[in-house]
């Protein structure tokens, strides 16, 4: 069993409430899991990596992404409208994406998120049309054994298409036992319900607006007989508000709790437009919410009422959300937002450095249902980042290094990253695949898929 210890760092900070944060701190890890957190550590071990200079984090979690829009990030028909109009553009292109398509795309955007010090990512993956030939949840699971990454990978669906009223085109949805079957094979062959598992599945119908009640029922029930989470979006715009009110009669918590869709076996992500009442009942029920600030800014969605769930107890972890709606997996951008964004509007305390911190990993890791990440801590899964704070971005910053993480910073990059106890980034760089490669692959499938939709 491999020991690595990396020794003096700056700040340790173990988003542990028992071990807190630790100066001139070490790790030391043995195989796949934290052995020791502290001081002066004078363990031997198989490597030792200095970190002076440098800050160590638990491994950030994403908690809601669509990998496969890696492909269309910055399209000039959809960069300035709202999300059912971006969505009703872009529903026509990504009808035509292949299963080889999402493995490019994954490996990217699992490779932008180590490189940015996430370690864990829930990916939302509802682009299932009846017409598809190939496995897309092989493929992506296949993507993230490769890059290294923890992966959560939940099997979505659409089934109410423009016919029935609903928002997706007809040539994307799918067969209702259709999806059933599927989520239960899906569910069988990927998730691994283990502590330290590298892939668990949920199950994640897309939307109010994208499925039937009747779909919504049967599928939390499979999950629940399968003992797997629950996920979609919710409360993302105004207008999925008064959709819901006009088809349903209730706004969609409302909705969602009618359906089943609350508990601590559920997240939604956005959860923008809220009320105080639906934030004490999301509380009440531990049921969770996936926050993508830069997403909701980019459609123009709103800012979540974070500080309240916060204060009300909700679990919330920090999501990229899609590609094509951030239009990048650049996880420490997203806490840098979310920790500047809640001051707007509430308050400038509203948001504290640390806050967003324990977010985006032990909140993160809540949001997600496990108790073996989030925590450096012994006995937790070694999943740690890295970041150097010696260069220009961060001269003058030193008096609070954490906080600077997120207060300054040009250089974005981890020095180095751990899943499971493998180094996956060393030096700012992918350990198991060129960064290179990456991106031309990426970039050939985005060239063809567009060349594809353009001729249908």
């Amino acid at each position: 069993m491999a020991r690595i210890l990396i020794r003096n760092a700056l700040v340790v900070a173990t988003c542990d409430e028992q071990l807190g944060e630790i100066e001139a701190g070490d790790v030391l890890v043995e195989g796949k899991t934290v052995a020791r957190v502290g001081q002066g550590l004078d363990e031997r071990a198989d490597e030792v990596i200095d970190a002076a200079g440098k800050v160590v984090v638990p491994g950030f979690v994403n908690t809601h992404h669509h990998l496969y829009q890696v492909l269309t990030r910055c399209l000039p028909a959809v960069q300035d409208v709202k999300l059912f109009d971006w969505l009703t553009y872009l529903y026509d292109v990504w009808s035509h994406v292949t299963p080889e398509d999402l493995h490019a795309a994954a490996r990217a955007g699992l490779a932008e998120l180590l490189l940015t010090g996430c370690t864990q990512c829930a990916d939302h993956h509802y682009l299932c049309p009846e017409c598809a030939e190939g496995d897309p949840f092989e493929a992506e699971a296949r993507a993230a054994a490769e890059i290294g990454i923890r992966l959560h990978m939940t099997r979505g669906s659409m089934s109410l298409g423009q016919s029935a009223g609903g928002l997706p085109p007809d040539s994307v949805i799918q067969d209702e036992q259709r999806i059933l079957d599927d989520s239960a094979r899906v569910v069988d062959r990927f998730h691994d319900p283990e502590p330290q598992s590298m892939c668990r599945v949920a199950l994640a119908p897309c939307s109010p607006f994208s499925v039937t009640p009747d779909l919504m029922r049967s599928v939390a029930d499979l999950a629940r007989r399968e003992k797997v989470r629950l996920h979609t979006h919710l409360a993302e715009t105004l207008d999925e508000e008064s959709f819901c009110l006009e088809r349903f009669g209730k706004r969609p918590l409302a909705l969602m709790e009618d359906l089943g869709w609350v508990g601590p076996d559920v997240w939604f992500a956005h959860c923008v437009h809220l009320s105080e009442p639906e934030i004490a009942r999301m509380a009440e029920t531990g049921t969770g919410v996936a926050h993508c600030p830069v997403s909701n800014l980019r459609l123009g969605s709103g800012i979540a009422p974070v500080p309240a769930m916060l204060r009300a107890g909700v679990p919330v972890g920090l999501a990229v959300d899609g590609s094509a709606s951030n239009d990048s997996s650049n996880m420490l951008r997203e806490l840098q937002l979310a920790m500047l964004v809640h001051r707007v509007g509430t308050a400038v305390e509203a948001m504290p450095a640390r806050t967003v911190l324990q977010m985006a990993t032990l909140g993160g890791s809540r949001v997600l249902g496990r108790d073996d990440t989030g925590r450096l801590a012994p006995g937790m899964s070694a999943d740690l980042a890295v970041f150097d704070l010696s260069g220009l971005a961060y001269a003058g910053a030193l008096s609070d290094p954490l906080a600077a993480l997120l207060f300054c910073g040009l250089d974005q990059r981890a020095d180095l990253v751990m899943v499971n106890g493998e180094l996956v980034v060393r030096e700012g760089r992918l350990v198991r695949a060129d960064e290179a490669d990456l991106a031309e692959a990426a970039r050939e499938a985005s060239r063809a898929l567009l060349a594809s939709a353009s001729a249908s």
